[in-house]
């Protein structure tokens, strides 16, 4: 019995392995953008870097609103695609592209009338004059990633993670290229300083989610749905579960950004160097969380399909092994912010004070790397569960009526500044990993099966 365990076990971790890389390429493949223009506007000034981190704050949270409305759609998919049902996978795409559109663009009318809010939020000044045209831009990519998105967990709801990498690679070369030529007027086009950089990333989020949406109709690997595409309808049916988890699963994430973006305004109450090594430190750590994320969503795909089928003893499996790998990852990811943390500041700015801030920031971000590799995993697992209003619930506990209050009262009353924003957001990612855990535990005591 003891090897027939043994091979499941290299089993469950070959299936984890293989699917996670193309997916943490693919995650990878987001957070660089932001990366990539973070160190554009680095070498043309720190206040450009600080107007491009401010504008991104505020676009982001409406963002990752769309981006989790779509997430319910992959469990949806898996377990059809199990049942052999491609009537219902094109019913579920019809209706989660309907749907995402239409909250897409219902988010892009809110954005587009949001940008006097940037005025409002204690910036200094010459930040905010530059954030104005460089937020008008971003807020043009949303309907493009709302694309992107809803082909993304369709396809990997079919287990197909690579198409996905495929094309985030090629859009995050564009976008590198793009930066280059339209900031310093390259190759005939014309010079828009730091403007280039935003229009860099709308023209290669239009190129990543318009491709895949073509990708999806016209390849035979992903297409079976194609043939009932025309004859599903909108229905209530679909509409309406999907839109419900979808709102829950959207929450869920804006709770988690929002958090760390209303925390990015706190630190740039104290000035441009704070903002900018606020800006660096995090857009490392959520370069690494990509890592986790992609675990996290494997996580969702492989107890999705066990789940699907009443195979309970698998799912058990599959959460264990995806915990287990995130943990050696996020551990790894730890070590390096620790041997590193007064090098890697250096590639986004040259300024000295930035750079000591945000090595001393690395240090917070080591400190909640478990933390935040297995909140998500432990998402990614609750997903595939069909789990979407508890996991809200923590979220909303854990970064506004914890973490939020802590970084006002860290930052300003105990006078630690972005020291203490980070520190109270650690204390709220702790709290939310170990609360996803008990959660987990408790539905698998509930369906009956031994933890």
């Amino acid at each position: 019995m003891r090897p027939l365990k043994n091979s499941l076990k290299n089993i469950h971790l070959k299936e984890t392995i293989s699917l996670s890389i193309p997916l943490v390429l693919t995650q990878i493949g987001h957070i660089v953008t932001g990366m990539v223009d973070n160190i554009f506007l680095g070498k043309l000034g720190k206040t450009e870097q600080a107007a491009g981190i401010l504008s991104n704050n505020l676009f982001v949270i409406l963002l990752v609103f769309s981006i989790g409305m779509s997430y319910v759609l992959t469990p949806a998919i898996t377990d059809a695609h199990v049942n052999s049902d491609d009537k219902e996978k094109a019913a579920l795409f019809k209706n989660s592209l309907f749907i995402n559109l239409m909250v897409s663009v219902v988010l892009f009318v809110i954005l587009f009338f949001s940008s006097p809010v940037l005025a409002h939020m204690q910036q200094p000044a010459d930040v905010v004059e530059l954030a104005f045209p460089f937020f008008n831009v971003l807020t043009l990519s949303i309907i493009p990633v709302t694309l992107f998105f809803v082909c993304k967990q369709y396809t990997e709801g079919l287990s197909n993670t690579r198409a996905a990498m495929y094309i985030s690679v090629i859009g995050n070369l564009l976008n590198i290229i793009l930066n280059y030529l339209l900031i310093y007027g390259k190759a005939g086009l014309p010079e828009l300083g730091y403007m280039g950089s935003c229009w860099a990333t709308f023209i290669a989020r239009v190129f990543m989610g318009v491709g895949f949406l073509v990708f999806v109709f016209r390849n035979q690997a992903v297409n079976s749905f194609v043939k009932y595409y025309k004859e599903v309808k909108v229905n209530a049916y679909h509409f309406w579960p999907l839109l419900k988890d979808g709102l829950a699963s959207a929450l869920q994430f804006t709770f988690e950004v929002a958090a760390f973006a209303i925390s990015g305004l706190i630190a740039g109450v104290f000035g441009k160097e704070q903002i900018d090594a606020h800006g660096i430190a995090l857009s490392m750590a959520a370069f690494t969380y990509m890592f986790a994320s992609g675990i996290g969503s494997t996580t969702t795909i492989r107890v999705g399909k066990y789940y699907a089928v009443d195979d309970l003893k698998n799912v058990k499996a599959a959460i264990n092994t995806s915990f287990k790998t995130v943990i050696i990852t996020m551990g790894v990811m730890a070590l390096i912010f620790v041997s590193l943390n007064t090098v890697l500041p250096i590639i986004f700015s040259n300024d000295t004070e930035i750079i000591l801030i945000a090595s001393k920031l690395l240090l917070f971000a080591a400190m909640f790397q478990l933390f935040d590799g297995t909140q998500v995993v432990a998402i990614g697992a609750l997903r595939g569960l069909e789990d979407y209003k508890f996991p809200t619930s923590i979220a909303f506990v854990g970064y506004w009526i914890l973490a939020l209050p802590l970084c006002y009262v860290f930052a300003f009353v105990f006078d630690l500044k972005v020291y203490g924003v980070w520190m109270a957001l650690s204390i709220g990612l702790a709290f939310v990993s170990i609360a996803l855990y008990f959660r987990i535990k408790t539905l698998l005591k509930v369906k009956s099966i031994p933890v």
